[in-house]
């Protein structure tokens, strides 16, 4: 199940919030616990109990953790390193067996057999969040959860379980069991569900239709002009999809009480990678940094070593993102890239025109994105000639029609990425209160439109 689908917005949620608001408040992350059950074994029910297992084990070995983290340190460490490489290991079967299975086989006398298994949905972001709790109780940055339906529905909550954001469980410790629900918390939540379901209907599908649209027309004839508009609607895409879905958890989760840390920050304005990395899926990256980055020194034993516990980040990033050579070749790619920015290149961008330092962004972006969306690195790097005239078959009328098509979509898109739509609205309701009505009129206009696109 999807947010963006007629089941969810018309049978799913409604029934959710309406036993959720109709049993006591004691029973409420019961309900949750119960109805993101539900919504993670809609597609595949079998699932359900390698979730439970992942939940139970890491519960027991908080109690481990939190009994012996005084009077035996050692065997405290070893629960959190036993319940960490429990929950990893299934992230690493179900994710990435095939992979290595494939690699290796490459390899003389070896020969793995392919197993065929369904990535269970979610596992990446909920078994993060399941280490973020382990170590966060190691480190006594939050308290034992002793309760199981309260950490079950920490770990379950179906508004960020399949697509973030990243939930570390000190940020919602005190939500599970202190959170109050106010009528003008919910209203806020429907109005920015609303903003992300639009953002992924209205626009970051049709962009996504125009990518898969010129992707096409290049294998038939390939032109400058159609590799820089396959890669530059990816980007649009990806950031309307991805922030989409953000928004549309956010708003859930503010509907039944929480409030989760921001996942993107207008990352396409940004004048530096450095820059970029701090406002797209910032929990990701906040969780790289406070589980793998810092851990390993961060930058406080010498470039040398900042550099490499870089490296390790960047390679696990990339590799979190897929099993697949190109989500490798892509955290290679940045981190080279971040690398170069703390040594020297920051500073030299510091004296150029803001204009070319976010021209010199997003061509990085741009490109970055066309090594993360194509899997056949050899068609990736086909793409990659192509934007610069190389094997090229020459123009194309109908690419050309088609850019000319587009163009609308791009310029909403463009302008939609920036804070200027916001900050125009907040002058507008500012300046003219009964504007304010707009919002529940806008609300319910996304709504009918988002409906008719997808019955369509």
């Amino acid at each position: 199940m999807v947010f963006s689908s007629l089941i969810f917005l018309f049978a799913y949620l409604p029934l959710s919030l309406l036993i959720y608001y109709a049993v006591p408040r004691a029973w409420r992350n019961l309900v949750l616990f119960a109805v993101s059950l539900l919504f993670y074994g809609w597609g595949e029910p079998i699932y359900i109990f390698l979730m439970v297992i992942s939940i139970t084990t890491a519960y027991l070995f908080g109690f481990v953790i939190e009994h012996n983290r005084e009077k035996d340190p050692r065997r405290a460490k070893r629960a959190m390193i036993l319940s960490i490489a429990v929950n990893l290991s299934f992230l690493l079967f179900f994710k990435y067996y095939n992979f290595f299975a494939t690699n290796l086989s490459l390899l003389p006398f070896v020969s793995l057999p392919e197993l065929n298994v369904e990535l269970p949905i979610g596992i990446s972001f909920y078994t993060f969040q399941i280490i973020s709790y382990t170590i966060d109780l190691y480190r006594r940055d939050c308290r034992l959860q002793k309760n199981y339906v309260s950490f079950g529905t920490y770990v379950t909550l179906f508004p960020q379980l399949i697509a973030g954001p990243i939930v570390r469980y000190r940020d919602v410790d005190k939500q599970l069991s202190e959170r109050r629900e106010k009528l003008e918390d919910f209203a806020a939540g429907v109005s920015r569900f609303c903003v992300g379901l639009a953002k992924k209907i209205l626009v970051g599908d049709m962009l996504a239709a125009g990518h898969e649209y010129f992707k096409t027309l290049a294998a038939h004839q390939s032109t400058t002009l159609g590799a820089w508009m396959t890669i530059i609607l990816y980007t649009l895409h990806l950031y309307y999809d991805f922030s989409g879905y953000s928004d549309m958890a956010i708003g859930l989760g503010r509907m039944f009480g929480f409030k989760f840390p921001e996942n993107f920050n207008y990352p396409y304005i940004s004048k530096s990678i450095t820059e970029f990395w701090r406002r797209w899926h910032i929990s990701l990256s906040t969780w790289f940094r406070e589980y793998v980055y810092i851990p390993l020194g961060g930058n406080r034993r010498g470039e040398l070593i900042r550099y490499r516990n870089m490296a390790i980040v960047w390679l696990l990033t990339g590799f979190w993102h897929g099993a697949n050579w190109n989500f490798v070749l892509w955290g290679i790619y940045y981190c080279i890239i971040l690398i170069l920015e703390k040594a020297f290149l920051l500073k030299a961008l510091e004296k150029l025109p803001a204009v070319l330092r976010h021209l010199y962004t997003m061509l990085i972006v741009t490109v970055g994105f066309l090594i993360f969306s194509f899997i056949d690195v050899g068609a990736g790097w086909d793409c990659f000639n192509a934007l610069f005239g190389i094997g090229v078959t020459g123009s194309s009328p109908v690419a050309l029609y088609q850019v000319l098509r587009t163009l609308p979509l791009l310029l909403i898109a463009a302008v939609g990425a920036t804070p200027l739509p916001r900050k125009l609205f907040a002058k507008l309701t500012a300046r003219f209160e009964k504007t304010r009505v707009l919002i529940p009129i806008l609300c319910a206009l996304a709504l009918i439109l988002c409906t008719a696109y997808m019955v369509d």
